[in-house]
């Protein structure tokens, strides 16, 4: 928990807007920074996993929503 709080408190001091989520067993930081997202996990038993999404800077129009719900609706 001393982790949570002190990376809540580096990203509070750095002025890095982040929101928390609760993620199956681990408390997840979501950040999103220009060109960038984050997500870093907080688990019980002190372990952190961090995924990195990084942005091509390539942007589309509203056609590509298509490909959403093509690709990912049940």
């Amino acid at each position: 928990m001393n982790d949570l709080i002190d990376f809540l408190d580096k990203l509070d001091e750095k002025k890095i807007y982040y929101r928390l989520n609760k993620v199956r067993d681990s408390i997840m930081v979501e950040i999103a920074v220009p060109g960038e997202r984050w997500e870093v996990e907080f688990f019980a038993d002190g372990e952190i996993l961090v995924e990195r999404f990084l942005s091509k800077g390539e942007i589309k129009d509203k056609s590509e929503l298509e490909i959403l719900f093509r690709n990912f609706s049940d």
